[in-house]
């Protein structure tokens, strides 16, 4: 899978919430967002993340950010991490991978000496225009809202 291009247009996306609603990347235009691919909701490095982007909801709201957070997982599971977590931000399903395919996020992985596909874990920064302005290939659970917040602090923030 190849990742989309820095600078022009975001791949478009239609997935239901944690509630069953659909969110498209179109309806967020006017707003910067951070979509991140995370392999399975309430698993040990997958909840350090989102706790993580919980805590920092006031700062990145005061920048104007929407964090989006995509898994293979279906709705009813996205429902009781958000509730086990208490998670301050949107959760969206995409069972098929077809999204994380388009993103470049779904790919080989390798565990215990295991080989199998599954979603690798990125980030991708989209401004207010629907434009890709970054990708975060490499991403570590532990520092990922820091990464995220310096990363926008220095090149979107108005």
């Amino acid at each position: 899978m190849s990742l989309p291009q820095i600078g022009k247009a975001a791949p478009a996306f239609s997935l239901p919430d944690q509630d069953g609603n659909v969110v498209t990347l179109v309806s967020l235009k006017g707003k910067n967002v951070v979509l991140y691919f995370y392999p399975k909701a309430m698993t040990p490095g997958c909840t350090v993340q989102a706790c993580s982007l919980r805590d920092s909801q006031a700062e990145l709201k005061k920048l104007d950010i929407v964090v989006l957070g995509v898994s293979p997982d279906p709705v009813k599971k996205l429902q009781k991490f958000i509730e086990k977590e208490a998670l301050n931000f949107t959760l969206l399903s995409d069972e098929d991978h077809a999204v994380a395919e388009c993103y470049g996020s779904w790919g080989m992985k390798k565990f215990m000496g295991r080989e199998y596909m599954g979603i690798l874990r990125q980030t991708f920064i989209i401004d207010a225009d629907g434009k890709l302005r970054h990708i975060m290939a490499d991403v570590k659970t532990k520092t990922h809202h820091d990464d995220v917040m310096n990363w926008i602090s220095e090149n979107l923030a108005k």
